[in-house]
């Protein structure tokens, strides 16, 4: 008797129940282990969302409460009482210190850095700079550029002008690009960098020129051709 041809419609169905029954039969040996599996990443996922609702969105809460007032002092230029706390309210290094997980602890790192700058203590706003982070394009300029600021005021040229041109370059925008680019340029002149200044200042006439900087730049690019001329 002549066996009847498969069709090549039947062969991928068959295919499928194969496969179906080989996963049914891979389930059933290891219900155990998969369920073990499954139980864990919901508890890894539950004890995820305790943590962030119950333990982290309180403290944030409280965190926001304390440094309202280290803010003002800050705002004020009273930068020790923004630092330190007045007695009553928690400065930005012990908001730091006790509520480290929380988004207000990372801004009061670059709080604290720039009222360590504005008091002369460089070391202290490289350290709490540093360690600021953000998403936006002012703030994170800023914070590379004063970073710069106190190198440039320790002494470290090179390590101030490559925050400067980092702050410039890495996330454009019509405020902080100019004035930074400005500030790498007065730095490579006064490296006798010529070149890489005359590079800064050119940026600021082609990309910036309705900015602050850029209404005179022309006599910067000036300055800088005739010491490469010399």
């Amino acid at each position: 008797m002549v066996k009847k041809k498969k069709t090549a419609a039947e062969e991928p169905i068959e295919g499928v129940e194969n496969l179906l029954s080989k996963t049914e039969h891979y389930i059933e040996e290891n219900q155990k282990s998969l369920t073990i599996i499954v139980a864990a990443i919901i508890i890894v996922v539950l004890g995820y969302l305790g943590y962030r609702n119950l333990y982290v969105a309180p403290m944030e809460e409280e965190a926001r409460s304390q440094m309202f007032m280290a803010e003002r002092y800050f705002e004020r230029d009273s930068f020790n009482l923004a630092l330190y706390g007045d007695g009553n309210f928690l400065g930005f290094i012990d908001i730091i210190d006790e509520f480290s997980v929380t988004k207000s602890a990372n801004l009061a790192h670059y709080y604290a850095g720039i009222s360590y700058l504005r008091t002369g203590e460089y070391e202290n706003a490289i350290e709490y700079l540093t360690r600021f982070s953000s998403r936006d394009k002012m703030l994170s300029s800023v914070a590379l550029g004063s970073i710069g600021d106190a190198h440039a005021e320790t002494g470290n040229l090179e390590e101030a002008v490559s925050f400067y041109t980092n702050a410039a370059g890495r996330r454009t925008n019509e405020f902080t690009s100019p004035l930074f680019w400005m500030k790498a340029g007065r730095l490579y002149e006064e490296l006798e960098r010529y070149n890489k200044a005359l590079d800064a200042y050119e940026t600021i006439k082609n990309q910036y020129p309705d900015s602050t900087e850029g209404s005179d730049i022309d006599k910067f690019i000036a300055r800088v051709q005739l010491k490469m001329g010399n």
